[in-house]
């Protein structure tokens, strides 16, 4: 591919892999150079718009691309994915946060809940890199919302699926069959999990069961990206962190949840009404182009 013509920020590929689930490659050379596993970008997508954390998801250096993948659910999301190939970001910047800490730490398993499957993916691949056997484990809630089976699936040495419904995979949640490995004997030594709170939550809780060190990625508010908002702050081991200098993986065993998922929730109502305004103007036709 040439890149001659192309401007920094500019989409080159988009594809839908599920239900409002976009998977974007753009190009930014000197990000796709430096990116580790773990890291993010903050975005935006026009002047005076929100900034928006997204996880690096793969690069291509020789391109000069990096791939993110997000869910379109709330405004700015959704801004986002009105656009094309071709049309470019205003800004972006990164990589952002702590790179993962790789080792071989013998058989680790990685676990991604719905959208949480997209960040586990470099992070997998860096541990697979480091000579671990690996394990993976996908959750959703359907079966048209798992993605990245083919990709993950390629990395690992044994892939378990698991729907909330039973309509693929395992029926049942990721600690079901997590639970379902480590009942039949699998020596796991590390766990990493990425998803929904909720669900970060109850395989922390399974895993100290056995003492199996175990990492989550949090996603908590995030402006700056730098530590200077203070947005993202969490408490992990009764101690204040900020999830975007000093994280965003912490121990499992260590982070309040509690307080994690009150401080999620304190503007969902508003970024509620702010969505479903978004969605009728949309539906409406009266958006500016």
């Amino acid at each position: 591919m040439s890149t001659e013509h192309l401007r920094q920020n500019q989409i080159v590929a988009k594809r839908e892999i599920a239900p409002k689930t976009y998977w974007y490659d753009l190009y930014h050379p000197k990000i796709a150079r430096k990116r580790q596993a773990g890291q993010f970008v903050v975005i935006r997508v026009h002047e005076g718009g929100e900034r928006v954390p997204l996880t690096l998801v793969g690069s291509d250096p020789d391109r000069g691309t990096v791939t993110l993948i997000f869910q379109a659910v709330g405004h700015s999301t959704m801004e986002l994915a009105r656009l094309e190939v071709g049309d470019a970001l205003l800004d972006m910047a990164g990589p952002l946060g702590r790179p993962t800490h790789i080792e071989n730490h013998g058989t680790a398993c990685v676990i991604g809940g719905g959208y949480g499957t997209a960040p586990v993916l470099p992070i997998a691949e860096a541990l697979r890199g480091a000579g671990n056997r690996l394990i993976g484990i996908i959750g959703a809630r359907t079966r048209g919302l798992v993605i990245l089976e083919k990709e993950l699936g390629s990395l690992c040495d044994r892939l378990e699926v698991a729907t909330d419904d039973g309509s693929y995979g395992r029926k049942g949640f990721v600690t079901d069959a997590l639970a379902a490995l480590i009942a039949e004997g699998t020596d796991i030594r590390f766990v990493l999990a990425v998803g929904p709170t909720p669900m970060m939550r109850a395989v922390s809780e399974l895993t100290r069961q056995y003492g199996i060190p175990t990492m989550v990625s949090l996603n908590p508010i995030m402006v700056d990206g730098t530590g200077m908002c203070g947005g993202c702050r969490v408490e992990v081991d009764g101690q204040t962190k900020f999830a975007c200098v000093d994280g965003p993986e912490f121990d499992g065993h260590l982070v309040n949840f509690d307080l994690l998922m009150k401080r999620q929730g304190a503007y969902r109502a508003e970024e509620r009404q702010i969505a479903e305004n978004y969605e009728h103007c949309r539906i409406a036709g009266v958006l500016d182009a």
